[in-house]
């Protein structure tokens, strides 16, 4: 007779399915009798049908399957979709580099939870299969078909064969008493037994599902489930145990066991309670499994949530300072905690379980912070030392039991050690991790003086790595607060991503409304030495942030905000320093009708608008004054003295100065200054239009390369003598000398910035090598002449000069007007 039951159902394809299939699931079992394999399956279920709709997108087919006439009996869960050409995202294997696979997670749970699974591929279709065996024993009954092939109800042993044995042990397992009833079940008298230990009378093969000894059952406060225990005729006999300790009138501890045969356990069987009979046993196959602390962590999470009905489940440990507890692993309706939990339920010194029945009551925060009323907790003890806790949340008061509690500790007591010591070699790992993080954060904003292009950095080092999506606010001097830059992990969704984040130009973070989506969001300020620079927001699936990234993250902020802070001194230095350096030159050369004018201006120091180079073209009454100098040194302190000379040449000429008085004044300003070593070579001339066309110039020059005069012919001639550089002598005397400009003639005046280009040990202006290049240029505008020279400087080289760069170009093009 076939006594195999089969109930199936479809579902389509969608996010709806995986809870449409744990109702299904549920309704079967209990139809079949069989809720107390109803947490498990439904998990298993739950995890095969979303690895189905997420990775094949068709419709899912699902079928249970009993089959008690197996050995043991099972029951089977399969899940069928139709896209065979896909496989499964099956177990977690490590990667090419070694390191865990970042998918795969909830069938390895799933392979944990049952006895076998497997895939079979048709053309098709593709069927993914789990098996939970049934168990042994007294369980077996209740799964046995009757005569219908329905399933029976369990046959009860006769009531003449009930005896109810009482047994009161110390605290070492010594028999103290021993009743009549324990006596008729077991053949042993009284006197026999008391003063015995009862190790001596159990034939102990580890307590069913948590393999614990015989002396830690007897340590625990609750417990029960199957044994045997030795006849007086040497028979082993199959009894089931209540055990319970218990505290006197006096105060000393006893233990206390009930026992009755196995054939009358449902006397001592509690109601079914399917939230603890797995979790023991699943959590100790979990911890024989190596797998990352993260893992670990979450996967206890959720067999524990799923094992204890409770809304939500958390993992606490210890921060590294403070004997504070945070958030390293959560499950269920999880309120997207972040960090360390600030309350006084959870502290170093509290050693044993807690049940609280309404959090409300005794500490609003936290009942604020887990969105809970009640709650019920377990220490991870290791060498009496609280590491952690394991914390199961409700919303509604009064959830939980002290049985849970009791059951919560067991668990606690088998993961402490294993969770303490993935923890202690994850946190070396991640402490290297951290620090090689902060140093590639530090080297890539190493340098950076611009806000926009920090914002943009710390968004893209924070996703994927950390988040989904960042996004990074700036607040400005005024206190304006604006979106500077956004980054999601699929770069299409940017656009959506700025448009969602809402404006938060003087909000406080707490009091923001951030968009509602599959993503929890977390906001991080920004902040160092008391000042606000914005806020890094991020947005993770996972609802909890474990402590360690808590940590990295606020670290993170630090850094950015002194980066931040930094590139804003920057600014406001640069924008003070470039309004100086460019009052350094003149806004605009003087139109010089009938004459055409070039300028060619590049300091040596990156990033500056000025060096010890400078020029200046004006007009003065009737005629126009040029001057080209070049101060000893470069950088900022040449850069004053640059301002002291363009504006005293401007200053004396306006004044009708001749350029030989020009340049004695400004030798005794130089002098007067005081500043050692600080020299200027200066040439400075007059152009006089003459009425027949073309110009007189008047020129001199103090220790300056001299000016080279393009005749139209071709030829190139020198046109000053060099003269005593400025600020060297006190009292010297300097002359001028002076040359006919004619039309279409050009003048090329130059620093040595040009004419010592170094390519090697070779100079530019060797074997007149700029007057070789200037001949070329006839025929040529002042514009292309002045251009054809700075192409000539800047390719002579492979490297960039050294030197500061300026170079004035001044062509008479046809009669010149008289100056008004």
């Amino acid at each position: 007779m076939d006594t195999t039951k089969v109930s199936s159902t479809a579902f389509d394809g969608t996010p709806h399915a995986p809870a449409h299939a744990r109702k299904f699931v549920r309704q079967v079992l209990g139809e079949w009798r069989l809720s107390h394999l109803a947490e498990d399956a439904v998990l298993l279920t739950s995890e095969l049908v979303t690895n189905a709709v997420v990775h094949a997108g068709t419709g899912v087919e699902l079928t249970c399957r009993l089959d008690v006439d197996a050995s043991p009996a099972r029951l089977e869960i399969e899940v069928d979709d139709h896209h065979p050409s896909r496989t499964i995202s099956g177990v977690a294997a490590p990667a090419d580099d070694g390191q865990p696979a970042t998918s795969g997670r909830g069938l390895a749970l799933a392979q944990m939870l049952a006895d076998a699974w497997g895939v079979t591929y048709t053309r098709t279709a593709k069927r993914v299969w789990v098996r939970l065996e049934i168990g042994e024993g007294c369980e077996q009954q209740e799964i046995l078909p009757g005569p219908t092939g329905l399933v029976a109800t369990p046959v009860v042993a006769p009531l003449e064969t009930l005896h109810v044995g009482v047994v009161v042990c110390d605290l070492d397992g010594v028999v103290e008493s021993w009743n009549s009833e324990a006596a008729e079940l077991l053949g042993w008298p009284a006197e026999l037994v008391v003063g015995r230990s009862l190790k001596e009378l159990v034939a102990w093969r580890g307590s069913g599902p948590y393999a614990l000894s015989l002396a830690d059952t007897l340590g625990l406060g609750r417990w029960r489930g199957e044994t045997r225990m030795r006849h007086r005729d040497g028979r082993l006999v199959p009894v089931y145990v209540s055990h319970l300790r218990t505290r006197g009138h006096a105060g000393e501890r006893r233990t206390i066991w009930m026992i009755v045969a196995c054939d009358h356990r449902h006397v001592l069987t509690p109601p079914p309670q399917p939230l603890r009979r797995e979790a023991g046993r699943r959590i100790k196959d979990l911890i024989d499994h190596d797998m990352p602390l993260a893992e670990l962590l979450s996967t206890i999470a959720q067999i524990v949530q799923v094992s204890s009905a409770g809304d939500a489940s958390y993992v606490l440990l210890a921060a590294d300072t403070g004997g504070q507890f945070g958030v390293a692993a959560g499950a269920g309706a999880t309120a997207g905690l972040v960090g360390v939990l600030a309350t006084g339920v959870f502290c170093a010194d509290r050693k044993a379980p807690t049940l609280i029945d309404d959090l409300l009551g005794s500490d609003v925060e936290l009942a604020e912070q887990l969105r809970a009323r009640s709650l019920a907790c377990a220490p991870l003890l290791v060498s009496g030392e609280v590491i952690g806790y394991l914390v199961v949340t409700a919303a509604q008061p009064s959830r939980f039991d002290q049985e849970l509690t009791v059951s919560l500790q067991h668990i606690a007591d088998q993961v402490a050690v294993p969770v303490q010591r993935e923890r202690l070699a994850e946190r070396d790992r991640a402490h290297r991790g951290r620090l090689s993080f902060l140093a590639e954060a530090g080297e890539l904003l190493a340098g950076v003086h611009d806000e926009e292009l920090i914002a943009a950095l710390t968004a893209q080092l924070v996703v994927p790595k950390i988040a989904t999506w960042a996004a990074v606010y700036l607040t400005d001097l005024a206190g304006m607060t604006r979106l500077a830059h956004v980054w999601h992990s699929k770069e299409s969704h940017n656009s959506a991503l700025r448009k969602s984040l809402p404006a938060i130009p003087r909000t406080a973070l707490h009091e923001v409304a951030w968009p509602v989506g599959p993503e929890t969001v977390l906001a991080f300020p920004l902040l160092t030495q008391g000042r606000s620079h914005g806020a890094l927001v991020i947005g993770r699936t996972d609802p909890t942030l474990p402590l360690e990234l808590a940590d990295l993250l606020a670290d993170l902020c630090r850094l950015v905000a002194l980066n931040l802070h930094t590139a804003m001194l920057y600014a406001r230095q640069a924008t003070t320093s470039r309004v100086l350096q460019r009052s350094l030159l003149p806004m605009r050369v003087a139109p010089m009708p009938g004459l055409e004018s070039a300028v060619v201006y590049e300091p040596a120091e990156e990033g500056a608008d000025v060096g010890g180079d400078f020029y200046d073209l004006f007009t003065v009454a009737d005629h126009w004054c040029f001057a080209l100098g070049d101060v000893c040194g470069s950088g900022p302190e040449a850069a004053a003295v640059t301002g002291l000379a363009r504006h005293a040449v401007r200053l004396l000429a306006k004044e009708h100065y001749t350029v030989a008085d020009i340049f004695d004044r400004l030798n005794q300003a130089l002098l007067d200054e005081g500043d050692e070593g600080r020299f200027l070579s200066l040439l400075c001339g007059e152009l006089t239009p003459l009425p027949q066309g073309g110009a007189l110039c008047t020129i001199a020059s103090a220790g300056h390369p001299p000016p080279l005069l393009l005749r139209t012919s071709g030829e190139v001639e020198t046109m000053a003598t060099p003269q005593l550089l400025l600020g060297i002598e006190s009292g010297a005397r300097f002359y001028v000398e002076t040359f006919e400009l004619a039309p279409e003639e050009v003048l090329l005046c130059v620093t040595d910035g040009v004419t010592e280009r170094r390519a090697g040990g070779r100079l530019l202006d060797d074997g007149d090598g700029l007057s070789e290049l200037l001949s070329g240029c006839t025929g040529l505008s002042a514009h292309a002449v002045a251009e054809r020279v700075r192409h000539a400087v800047e390719t002579f080289a492979a490297e960039p000069s050294q030197d500061d760069m300026a170079l004035l170009v001044i062509k008479a093009s046809g009669a010149l007007r008289q100056v008004r």
